[in-house]
């Protein structure tokens, strides 16, 4: 019994940047495009200030150029760290 090889005189064709060498550029949001409102999770006493606000934060920098998005992220991504080490201590 013969294994499967790779085909005669080379090795499998792999995927590469499209012919030109680069990709083509993403579009941007249109300006001025911002997320509908929060959903309604419900009761205001559960919700925290601070988690909503990187909440929408985050929601936010999807309007941002991806280059830019990064730093929103990592930001939001710390503080809704943070709180929720808050909240588990209390």
């Amino acid at each position: 019994m013969t294994r499967p090889g790779p085909p005669p005189g080379g090795s499998f064709p792999r995927p590469g940047p499209p012919a030109g060498g680069s990709f083509p550029a993403r579009p941007a949001p249109p300006v001025g495009a911002r997320p509908g409102p929060p959903l309604d999770l419900g009761d205001d006493e559960a919700r925290h200030p601070a988690v909503d606000a990187a909440v929408r934060a985050i929601a936010n920098a999807a309007t941002l150029a991806p280059a830019d998005q990064i730093a929103h992220y990592e930001a939001a991504y710390e503080t809704l760290r943070e709180t929720l080490a808050t909240i588990d201590q209390t």
